[in-house]
């Protein structure tokens, strides 16, 4: 199935940022979209919002740290659209702290969403694309992933993690299943709205001044899934202009 219009897609961390960007650009073309995550009252808002303007949206509340609930969020997705082309996986949280403020809690927070999350993904959706024969995961990682900094070395490994586990699926995949990975940089959301250390925080959201558009992150998302079926867009990094590194 080329292009976006049909597609039956389902996206996790629905409820804001790059999730609710990415829902309303794919219904715009012509995708039916699954909403999962914990504010429900926010996905039912967006769901009305895209019917509205004469999309197909349903949702259904999601913990990806649930493994159980990621299942039955895939299920849901098939049984009301008869099928599943592509899971978004693109909840995730970044609570950035110094190692030695021992915020262990927020460390396990953090691999049970931005890891666990992925993989229970993984769990629920690939037995469903190798039995239709085709399918595509689409994993949001960060340019985290891809350098480590000050206050950012749980973060940065739970992104390192996500893009191998997705490079190592990709590999695995075979010729049928397609693997992408996003790595944003500096986008507008509240991700940064779980960092607990208030000068910390303060600091992050003077440097994500020059933060771009989560619309910006969709487009990149589109275009990887609007590719003919034997190409597989195995990366995209997106950062702002002004973000050197």
């Amino acid at each position: 199935m080329p292009g976006i219009e049909g597609k039956v897609i389902a996206i996790t961390g629905a409820s804001s940022g790059i999730g609710e960007a990415t829902a309303r650009l794919l219904t715009e073309r012509g995708a039916k979209v699954t909403l999962g995550a914990r504010r429900t009252e926010r996905l039912k808002a967006l769901a009305a919002d895209l019917h509205n303007q004469g999309g197909q949206a349903e949702y259904q509340a999601l913990d990806v740290t649930r493994r159980e609930e990621v299942a039955s969020f895939v299920n849901f997705a098939r049984e009301r659209f008869g099928r599943l082309d592509v899971l978004i996986s693109n909840a995730g949280l970044m609570p950035l702290s110094p190692l030695d403020q021992l915020k262990v809690e927020e460390w396990d927070r953090m691999i049970d969403v931005n890891i666990k999350g992925v993989l229970y993904g993984i769990a629920a959706a690939l037995p469903v694309f190798r039995a239709q024969g085709s399918g595509h995961f689409v994993n949001i990682a960060s340019v985290a992933g891809l350098r480590v900094g000050p206050t950012m070395a749980v973060y940065s490994g739970t992104k390192f993690a996500v893009r191998a586990i997705s490079e190592g699926l990709r590999q695995e995949a075979g010729d049928k299943l397609r693997v992408t990975i996003i790595s944003p940089g500096a986008v507008e959301s509240e991700l940064a709205e779980t960092i607990s250390d208030p000068d910390l925080k303060g600091r992050m959201d003077e440097y994500r001044t020059i933060a771009i558009p989560a619309s910006a992150i969709a487009r990149a998302i589109a275009f990887a899934i609007e590719q003919p079926s034997e190409v597989d867009v195995n990366e995209i990094v997106v950062r702002p202009t002004a973000q050197p590194a």
